[in-house]
């Protein structure tokens, strides 16, 4: 029998998910934006429509923004602080160098074990800064041996979402799942609870990852370098005849068409001294007055003849015989990584030349190239863009220490401070702690992040750029959806459709279908509103098939983890789509087989484990 509809609150807060989770997935609206929207309906909607639930009590819409107090908000935004201080110490330089010589020795076995140490370190914290620990190792490596990196930043990444589903503080994900079921009356999780069939299927994973496939993806190479216009810097030195003469610099910008950018203009003084003129727009500029400009040799060849001046490198003047030179410049290639003053902002914004004393070229996003000059600072940047930069080698050299951006070279100069063993005892505290159960992850990670900082691992800045807004709005917002639904009904609704369609299947064939569901959700949306949504899914779906609902909850937890499809499925895809110069279609072709093996082997494994055959 096809289940009754459920109440209104109900169904409004079934169509509030499907627009949602519809959000979520858009690029052109800011995630942050989204979360915020269906936070702001789920609260409005229960204050202009009370809902009184069955014991007769009103639901309070206030009770929707509990999330931002949450335990499994706490712990989530304690390790990504925590994990900022492994990177800002330099704590996994042991780990780097050891890589780093074995892939002389070994390409092969190399890259074996480099999938297992990333999956192994991603069990016990977030992934993301393993990546960025990697990608430079990697690229290093092929550029050595005059080979693509595509065969491995792809298998590398993977092996950290498959690693990081392993313990309850592998993802945020997992902390979520794990949270919510224990809300709904589960027993709570321990750290290593699943870990036996999460290994089952991560053997499968790393095999798959290291021998089939490398073979499978296609030879993907950066094309910026090749691509983006150089820069050089010169002076334009101002003729008596020339248009520019008596001109405001204002006049010569619009006569250019905006293209000129003056750093800064010098005049002859009275005592054959130069005089330094800050660049303001109504400064009136007189013959002899020298120009510096940084800009294509095609532009600065048009700003000499249409502004009537000399072009000049230091004394030498640019001519047939003197070509334009950039001296002591180095190009270079740099990801902008979660946690970057540029995430979510632009060059202007950040005032990234005044900072870095760099300049950005090129933009490489997701397979397109975007030529920056002519609109320099005005594209928002987004977690995992790599910009071309061209300075002077000591400025790309200091860039890479400061750690801000990740710098894609062939070097491996990896941070380190005398603090890395201090960072690297918290974290096993913070992990230690938790897993023998006298404290909860959520206290014990506050904890060490309380020592970082007393230690001076960490300041407050780090710790500020190490929180995602994008991180703790997708789960208030998920967690507000997913009271709703379980308050009104909505989530018991769910569960009923879902046992209408699989009526008459074994349990460990709607288990299985429950986390293919979620499989197929988390690639398409958030990982975290897909495992929110469906945790109290899969509990109703146990309680009315009358069995445990652990397994079931775990089905969730795994597949809302099958983040390998899509780029936009899990950040750190992104991070190594653009930095290995992967397409969309890489993804699938190596994601799908991926999900779909692991899927087999948990559908299989899971019922034993459980028992519930």
């Amino acid at each position: 029998m096809f289940p009754e509809i459920p109440n209104y609150h109900a169904l409004a807060m079934l169509l509030l998910t499907v627009i949602a989770l519809y959000l979520f997935r858009r690029e052109d609206i800011r995630l942050e934006s989204s979360c915020l929207a269906v936070l702001l309906l789920v609260a409005i909607g229960f204050e202009v429509f009370p809902y009184l639930q069955p014991d007769g009590t009103r639901l309070e819409s206030i009770d929707f923004f509990y999330g931002f107090g949450h335990e499994a908000l706490v712990a989530v935004c304690a390790l990504m602080i925590a994990g900022q201080g492994l990177v800002r110490t330099g704590a996994l330089e042991p780990v780097g160098r050891m890589l780093g010589r074995l892939w002389r020795a070994s390409p092969q076995l190399s890259l074996l074990v480099t999938l297992l140490v990333a999956a192994i370190l991603s069990a016990f914290m977030n992934n993301t800064p393993i990546v960025v620990l990697l990608i430079p190792i990697l690229i290093s490596v092929s550029v050595r041996n005059n080979t693509s990196p595509s065969g491995m930043l792809m298998p590398m990444g993977f092996a950290t979402l498959v690693g990081g589903m392993s313990t309850t503080v592998g993802t945020s994900t997992n902390l979520l799942v794990v949270a919510v079921a224990a809300e709904q009356g589960m027993r709570k999780l321990g750290l290593f609870d699943f870990a036996i069939p999460a290994s089952v299927a991560g053997v499968v994973a790393i095999i798959y990852l290291w021998l089939i496939a490398p073979r499978m993806l296609p030879q993907r190479d950066s094309i910026l370098e090749s691509a983006a216009p150089r820069l050089f810097t010169a002076h334009l030195t101002l003729e008596e005849k020339g248009f520019a003469v008596g001109k405001t610099l204002a006049d010569l910008i619009e006569h250019t068409n905006g293209n000129l950018k003056a750093e800064r203009i010098q005049r002859l003084g009275s005592q054959s001294s130069d005089i330094r003129i800050m660049p303001m727009p109504d400064v009136i500029l007189q013959a002899g007055d020298r120009i510096r400009v940084s800009d294509t040799a095609e532009n600065l060849k048009d700003y000499e003849k249409s502004l009537g001046a000399k072009l000049f490198v230091g004394k030498q003047q640019v001519d047939a015989e003197h070509p334009l030179v950039a001296e002591d410049q180095q190009l270079a290639e740099v990801v902008v990584v979660p946690g970057s003053p540029l995430a979510g902002s632009t060059l202007k914004n950040v005032r990234f030349i005044d900072q870095y004393q760099l300049v950005a070229v090129a933009l490489h996003r997701e397979g397109k190239e975007i030529d920056l000059y002519k609109k320099l600072g005005s594209v928002s940047m987004h977690v995992g863009d790599i910009l071309l930069v061209q300075g002077a080698r000591e400025k790309i050299a200091e860039m890479k220490k400061k750690g801000d951006l990740l710098v894609l070279d062939a070097t491996m100069d990896l941070p380190h401070t005398n603090k890395a063993p201090i960072a690297l005892g918290i974290m096993a505290l913070v992990i230690g702690l938790a897993a023998i159960g006298w404290l909860p992850i959520a206290i014990s990670a506050l904890l060490g992040v309380m020592i970082l900082l007393v230690t001076r691992c960490l300041d407050w800045a780090d710790a500020g750029r190490a929180l995602s807004t994008q991180v703790i709005l997708i789960v208030v917002a998920s967690l507000a959806l997913g009271e709703a639904l379980m308050k009104t009904g909505g989530a018991d609704y769910l569960a009923q459709l879902f046992l209408f369609f699989t009526k008459g299947l074994p349990p460990p064939v709607i288990l299985s279908a429950l986390m293919l569901l979620l499989a197929i959700l988390t690639n398409i949306v958030s990982n975290n509103a897909a495992a929110v949504i469906g945790t109290p899914i899969a509990i109703s779906v146990a309680s009315q098939l009358g069995l445990p609902a652990e397994p079931f909850v775990v089905a969730v937890l795994f597949g809302a983890n099958f983040s390998y499809a899509t780029p936009m499925a899990y950040k750190t895809n992104l991070l190594v789509m653009n930095a290995g110069g992967y397409h969309f279609a890489d993804f699938m072709r190596i994601g799908i087989p991926l999900a779909l093996a692991m899927w087999l082997t948990l559908s299989i494994f899971i019922p034993f484990y459980y028992d519930i055959i």
